[in-house]
């Protein structure tokens, strides 16, 4: 099914994010968010390979046997891989003495195979490069967040160098830094309740959503207790006319329900 450029950047980036929704690449989500700046030097990188490994797996899809197309796929990211740490070797020297092994261990990473067998081995090249951007921004920001959270409260500053030296001061003096957040445990803790805040997000608005469709359905239906939709002008009114409420037009199938819940509101107080 082919799907919009936007709707793939709202799926890779929100709704399938890699790390808070589909919880894959952990190990260099735990491992490399100390700091803003190793948070974003390894999204940059893995998206990078991630746009275009996607690319030539797409455009080599017909030609890979079945039989082989994993070993396939592991040798196209290789490749990448490594022209992809041979320049952070050449113009990021402190980068890559800060993520040392984890770039070359870009080749296994489970997000990249993923989208490989998922999506770039079924859909054209256009696509699937916009699908290794959009799921490799996805996971750039999410380590971002992480590393935001650990780094603020592990050090009190922002943007440090991978070396420690730097950095923003956030807070003052007062400010005890929290080391905890700078070791493994603290990236567990730091995970888990970013995670659930995003799941806790996502419930709210699917709540909301599956609220506005439910009055929505109430008043086309008739069922609604004082709403009621005018068969000949289309809109939205009271079913008394005992209290004047300016009515809302409906545009094509799509209503403003949000005025609809403040119209009702103000009619029952």
């Amino acid at each position: 099914m082919k799907k919009g450029i936007l709707q793939q950047f709202k799926e890779g980036i929100l709704t399938n994010n890699p790390v808070f929704v589909q919880l894959l690449g952990m190990c260099p989500t735990l491992a490399t968010t100390t700091s803003v700046i190793n948070a974003i030097g390894m999204g940059a990188a893995v998206t990078a390979v991630l746009a275009f490994s996607n690319l030539f797996i797409s455009l080599l899809r017909r030609f890979i046997p079945k039989q082989v197309r994993i070993a396939s796929y592991i040798v196209i990211i290789s490749g990448f891989v490594t022209a992809v740490e041979l320049l952070i070797k050449a113009y990021f020297s402190a980068i890559d003495a800060a993520l040392g092994l984890f770039i070359p261990l870009i080749v296994v990473n489970c997000i990249i195979l993923a989208r490989a067998e998922a999506f770039a081995s079924k859909n054209g090249p256009l696509p699937s490069f916009v699908d290794g951007i959009a799921t490799g921004i996805g996971f750039m920001l999410a380590l971002i967040c992480i590393a935001s959270v650990r780094e603020l409260l592990g050090t009190g500053m922002l943007f440090a160098a991978s070396d420690g030296t730097g950095g923003v001061p956030i807070f003052g003096e007062w400010f005890s830094p929290a080391s905890i957040f700078l070791l493994p445990s603290g990236a567990f803790l730091t995970l888990g309740f970013l995670i659930a805040l995003v799941q806790k997000i996502s419930a709210s608005s699917k709540a909301r959503k599956h609220q506005k469709e439910f009055l929505k359905d109430a008043i086309e239906a008739g069922y609604h207790e004082t709403l009621m939709k005018d068969p000949e002008t289309g809109k939205v009114v009271q079913k008394t006319q005992l209290m004047r409420v300016s009515p809302v037009k409906l545009s094509g199938d799509e209503a403003s329900f949000d005025e609809i819940g403040e119209d009702e509101k103000e009619m029952k107080e």
